[in-house]
């Protein structure tokens, strides 16, 4: 049936444009060397342009497992940022890339009861996700982690207390950290409804950390924040009720127990060595520090020995990584793995750390 001239002159306006497909500008590329995908840093006015500190990830996820692997001794390591999060395995930063005969390695030690195991794909190309980081560690320093029952602490006592201590850094100060960085205004924050618990606009991205490995506001503090709208309301319940107040509150709290805690001791909890709070706790003291508002960073600021402590873990442990500052520009064309990868086109940088 043909279409009716109207119709046909009407469409004629609104002519069909097909392009070509775009193909990547590279092929997939096996690592030379061990590579963490990270967030990409900030710039930030507290640290100088010649710092180490410029390949520090603003991403508190990511600078958790940076700093692990920095506290654990590992070295001649590389970063690269130019791999967004919808690129990386799982939608979520820190990636693990490593060259072939280091995967092959992993692998088996993964699989040690077959004979022939059975790669995923992403193991194939050499990349993991950050829950393997540890077992890659161990497997490097040809130790295991998982014999020693006290998981590095001076007894039982400190390893229970330590559990404590994560679960209020991922929880309260977490929830400080989020609401101190640039939010996206919402119609209820106009209404006077509540605090939006949204991730940051993109339009911030030059001055935030990433959005995607952040966990929101209700999946952090405990209790749950109440839901915006009652249940007896009309419309079906939406967003989260967060009192700043009390958020801040727990934070200054929850600081001040930190600093008393740490007092003057070299590593958390007396250990004699740096254990995965160490890593944890530099990593949140680091971001408040740089990237955080008024009054979560004063409250740290305010705490000369959790000041110090960062600024010596950062500059004799983080900072000793070695910063061969081997600047390499490329074009990355990543192959997209059962979907799971995104192939990114962005030049992006690649420093040695």
């Amino acid at each position: 049936m043909p279409v009716p001239n109207p119709i046909a002159t009407l469409f004629s306006y609104f002519p069909l444009h097909t392009f070509p497909p775009i193909t990547p500008q590279a092929v997939a590329r096996d690592a030379s060397t061990p590579t963490l995908w990270i967030a990409p840093p900030l710039s930030s006015p507290t640290l100088s342009v010649s710092s180490e500190d410029r390949v520090l990830s603003s991403d508190v996820e990511c600078l958790k497992w940076q700093a692990y692997i920095a506290l654990r001794g590992l070295k001649n390591l590389k970063v690269r940022w130019d791999v967004a999060a919808e690129g990386s395995l799982e939608g979520r930063l820190p990636n693990l890339h490593l060259p072939k005969a280091d995967a092959a390695k992993l692998n088996a030690d993964l699989n040690p009861t077959e004979e022939n195991p059975k790669a995923d794909a992403e193991e194939t190309l050499g990349l993991y996700a950050a829950r393997l980081i540890p077992s890659w560690v161990d497997l490097t320093l040809g130790f295991d982690s998982a014999s020693d029952a006290l998981e590095g602490y001076k007894d039982v006592a400190s390893r229970d207390e330590s559990r404590a201590w994560v679960a209020l850094l991922e929880g309260v100060v977490h929830a400080a950290l989020l609401i101190s960085l640039p939010q996206q205004v919402t119609l209820a924050q106009l209404l006077g409804l509540g605090y939006s618990s949204s991730s940051p606009s993109p339009s911030t991205a030059t001055s935030k950390p990433s959005s995607q490995t952040s966990s929101t506001l209700q999946t952090v503090l405990s209790p749950p924040p109440a839901p915006l709208t009652g249940f007896t309301s009309l419309l079906p319940s939406f967003g989260t009720r967060v009192s700043r107040t009390s958020v801040i509150s727990q934070y200054v709290e929850a600081i001040a127990s930190l600093s008393e805690r740490l007092g003057t001791d070299q590593w958390f909890l007396g250990s004699s060595q740096p254990t995965p709070l160490d890593a944890l706790a530099f990593a949140y003291l680091h971001c408040i520090l740089v990237h955080a508002k008024e009054p979560v960073r004063v409250e740290v600021t305010k705490r000369v020995n959790l000041v110090a402590w960062e600024w010596r873990v950062r500059s004799t442990n983080i900072g000793y990584i070695g910063f061969a500052l081997s600047v390499m520009t490329q074009t990355l064309g990543f192959l997209a793995v059962q979907q799971k990868l995104k192939p990114s086109y962005q030049e992006g940088r690649r420093l040695a750390y």
